[in-house]
């Protein structure tokens, strides 16, 4: 795995700036304590302006259902 943590930086923030406890800090996953910091990164969902433009792109056709 190439990316790396700043542990300090991280324990910094968890235990100083939310007010952790050390038990509290390590019992949460990464993605816990990035929304505890207020990060909202992740993926975004689609816009209606998406949806269509794929439907625009892959129009449905009659008979081509398949049981999979």
């Amino acid at each position: 795995m190439s990316a790396r943590f700043d542990w300090p930086a991280l324990m910094r923030a968890g235990m100083q700036g939310l007010g952790l406890r050390p038990a509290e800090f390590w019992a949460l996953t990464p993605a816990e304590l990035r929304l505890m910091l207020g990060e909202r990164g992740g993926v975004r969902p689609m816009a209606r302006d998406g949806l269509e433009a794929l439907l625009r792109a892959f129009p449905d056709k009659q008979g081509e259902m398949s049981d999979g």
